[in-house]
C-alpha cells in the first residue's frame, strides 16, 4: 500500500523504510492481540504492484482461516479498514509453521496459556524446554520476570 502512495507523493528512500517498518509494527501487534490464542507466529509482507499479499504464519490455521474462510476475511476488512487499503488491493493468507517446536514466538505462548491456566511456574517452564529440546533444538534459554508465586511482595 506504501508503494501506491509513493507514486503520489515522492517521498525520500528514508522516509519509506521508516513507513513501511512502522505499518510492519503495527500490522504484527494487531495480529498479535487478534491471533495470539491461534498460535500466530508471524507475518511477512509482499507488496506487488496489482495488490499487496499478507502472509499470516500461525501454529493453529484452521482457527485463523475459520468456519469456511469467515474469519480470514473479518480479519482482511479489519486490516482494509485500519490501514486505508482500497477494495480488493489487499489478501491475507494463512501459512502453517513448518516446526512450531522450534518457534520462539509460539512457545512464548504455550508457556503464557500454561501459566495461566495455574501450572507452577517451574513445571510449565521445563514442560516446554522438553518439548523444544526432543524436537531437535541445540539449546533453548526461558526466561521468567516479574513476580513469582512464592516471592514476596
Amino acid at each position: 500500500h506504501l508503494s501506491l502512495k509513493m507514486a503520489a507523493t515522492n517521498i525520500s528512500k528514508k522516509r519509506k523504510i521508516i513507513a513501511d517498518g512502522v505499518f510492519y509494527a503495527e500490522l504484527n501487534e494487531l495480529l498479535t492481540r487478534e491471533l495470539g490464542e491461534d498460535g500466530y507466529s508471524g507475518v511477512e509482507v509482499r507488496v506487488t504492484p496489482l495488490r499487496t499479499e499478507i502472509i499470516i504464519r500461525a501454529t493453529r490455521t484452521q482457527n485463523v482461516l475459520g468456519e469456511k474462510g469467515r474469519r480470514i476475511r473479518e480479519l482482511t476488512s479489519l486490516v482494509q479498514k485500519r490501514f486505508n487499503f482500497p477494495e480488493g488491493n489487499v489478501e491475507l493468507y494463512a501459512e502453517r509453521v513448518s516446526n512450531r517446536a522450534l518457534s520462539a514466538v509460539a512457545q512464548a505462548e504455550s508457556l503464557r496459556f500454561k501459566l495461566l491456566g495455574g501450572l507452577a511456574v517451574r513445571r510449565a517452564c521445563y514442560g516446554v524446554l522438553r518439548y523444544i529440546m526432543e524436537n531437535g533444538a541445540k539449546g533453548v534459554e526461558i526466561i521468567i520476570s516479574g513476580k513469582l508465586r512464592a516471592a514476596r511482595a
